[in-house]
């Protein structure tokens, strides 16, 4: 009996079979993933579950019994080698095949990797995505062990301060001449960088990686853009994902940047649906694609529901958050193309936050330990509301009265 696939058992998938679910949908429903792992939480990966602070138990999405009592049939070791959407069949990668009536991806995506002739390949250099990957370097962290990060992106930066705090000798290297080049102005950079500092984290902006060199097949040292030879135990690359759009490629998908979806979710194959990491949508003028937990879980949802025939446009207001020692970064909103800066300090001490403005328009918000900043924030970028960036830079100016 056919029903409703999903390729993807990470959050997006876990929230679009439980909406299928809560929406009264009573046909037949496989989430199917290939990690050999329950639906479960990623961001905890490279904070509290690599520090030791959470067990495997809790990273669990739900509770197993959860699907199986909705009647979710979950395999957690089946990989999708193809879906023809003309035959409306999934084949897995031992040749089993099964139908569908309607299928999902939420692939998710994965790390970029360093080649091999730039030393991949050695034992003891990491990347962070999955449980598997978190578990194979944990024992690493051992306090006088000398860690090197390659990149400056959130990853990175999660990874250096669990090291430093755990007592590892940190270094991290960032070719670009700043770290988040990408995804946060010059200030919040700035801000993050001198807190590294002061936590020990030799960091290194505007010095790339020539290659890893190992002995025997483990890391031994790494050789840096400048000549310079640094001595390291083990390294961690955090040097951005990409999206897992093959499988939808090979179905006749279109691609941009991921698998390309319209604002309700559906692919340009008919009853081919995508959500999450791999996906790309329509956003207000631009195709984005956002790598959060909070777009796998409405973006999944949104899947359900035009799965079902109750599609909607899927307009999220976009928000993140980092933790890095004792700072909890919040973001609001999309620092893209922005024109300049505001900078409020915070009511509490250490408490700061950074205003973007494309001209008069309040565009995102990055609040250090400054909840009631990113809130405000937050509501004004719903409201579609921009107080003066003037009045926003007056520490004396009341947020509620903005």
């Amino acid at each position: 009996m056919s029903g409703i696939i999903v390729v993807g058992a990470g959050q997006a998938g876990a929230s679009l079979v439980e909406t299928l679910r809560a929406e009264g949908y009573d046909g037949p429903v496989t989430l199917l993933g290939d990690e050999g792992a329950a639906p479960y939480q990623r961001p905890p990966l490279s904070k509290k579950y690599l520090l030791g602070e959470m067990t495997r138990d809790r990273l669990l999405l739900r509770p197993e019994a959860f699907f199986a009592e909705r009647g979710i049939e979950v395999r957690a070791q089946a990989r999708v080698a193809s879906v023809d959407p003309s035959a409306k069949v999934a084949t897995l990668a031992d040749g089993e095949t099964l139908p569908f009536d309607k299928l999902a991806f939420a692939t998710g995506a994965r790390p970029r990797l360093l080649p091999p002739e730039m030393g991949g390949g050695l034992a003891g250099v990491h990347a962070v995505r999955t449980l598997a990957d978190v578990d194979a370097m944990r024992a690493a962290f051992e306090p006088g062990r000398r860690l090197l990060v390659v990149g400056g992106g959130y990853i990175g930066l999660e990874a250096a301060a669990v090291a430093a705090k755990l007592g590892l000798a940190v270094t991290l290297i960032e070719a670009a001449p700043r770290i988040l080049g990408r995804v946060a102005c010059a200030e919040t950079a700035a801000w993050f960088a001198a807190l590294h500092r002061a936590h020990g984290v030799d960091l290194r902006e505007g010095v790339g990686l020539a290659r890893l060199e190992g002995e025997d097949g483990r890391l031994a040292r790494a050789v840096l853009a400048d000549g310079e030879t640094l001595d390291v135990d083990f390294a961690v690359v955090g040097i951005g994902v990409q999206p897992n759009a093959e499988l939808a490629e090979a179905a006749g998908c279109a691609i941009e940047n991921g698998v390309a979806v319209d604002a309700a979710c559906r692919t340009s194959v008919p009853d081919l649906f995508a959500a999450g990491d791999c996906a790309s949508f329509p956003w207000r003028g631009v195709r984005v694609r956002l790598e959060s937990v909070p777009n796998a879980i409405d973006q999944g949802a949104a899947a359900a529901r035009a799965m079902l025939g109750a599609a909607t446009a899927y307009d999220p207001m976009p928000w993140f958050w980092s933790d890095q020692y004792d700072v909890k970064l919040q973001i609001a909103g999309l620092a893209k193309d922005w024109t300049r800066i505001v900078t409020r300090p915070g009511a509490r001490e250490g408490a700061i936050s950074h205003w973007y403005y494309r001209d008069a328009e309040l565009i995102a918000v990055d609040a250090m330990n400054d909840p009631r900043a990113y809130m405000s924030g937050k509501r004004w970028l719903e409201s579609g509301h921009s107080p003066a960036p003037e009045a926003l830079a007056d520490p004396a100016a009341d947020l509620k009265t903005l």
